[in-house]
């Protein structure tokens, strides 16, 4: 339940040429204490909830516990969730044995895209398309839960 991911700036929307996959998420955090964020998705028409815990030094590993629930239960609990819902939809990218997700995000966070791509260890090497621009890894401003406090149209 260990999550290795490393995150990056994405120069362009090349990538969107090739996408295998969108899906639209919407998620909202119960709780975004770093040390223990507490989210509420609808990805597609699957709803879940995570849970995910403070970061290691770099920022590449953190815990991460996902259970799926039904969208009427994500439906019921994204009320409750703190002000600033994050809506962005998700593009899926193979490159080589790699899948890279970019999220491109609308409402208050419009105009931010961030790729991010798992690892199965930490200094695991992966092939780095030409729109991958600056690693963000580590930097909380870029995390989900801190785009939801604080938006990127207030940068």
């Amino acid at each position: 339940m260990i999550e290795i991911e490393r995150k990056f700036l994405v120069t362009s929307e090349n990538f969107k040429k090739e996408a295998q996959k969108s899906t639209r998420i919407v998620q909202g955090f119960l709780n975004t204490d770093p040390e223990r964020t507490v989210r509420i998705r609808i990805k597609g028409d699957q709803g879940f909830i995570t849970v995910k815990g403070i970061g290691n030094e770099s920022g590449t590993s953190r815990f991460e516990w996902e259970k799926p629930i039904s969208i009427n239960d994500a439906e019921q609990l994204l009320p409750l969730c703190v002000p600033g819902m994050i809506e962005k939809i998700r593009y899926e990218i193979q490159s080589g044995r790699h899948i890279i997700e970019v999220d491109e995000f609308f409402g208050q966070n419009q105009g931010l895209i961030v790729a991010e791509i798992e690892l199965s260890k930490e200094n695991e090497s992966f092939l780095k398309p030409d729109w991958l621009g600056k690693e963000v890894t580590g930097d909380p401003k870029y995390y989900n839960a801190q785009l939801s406090k604080k938006p990127f149209v207030l940068w």
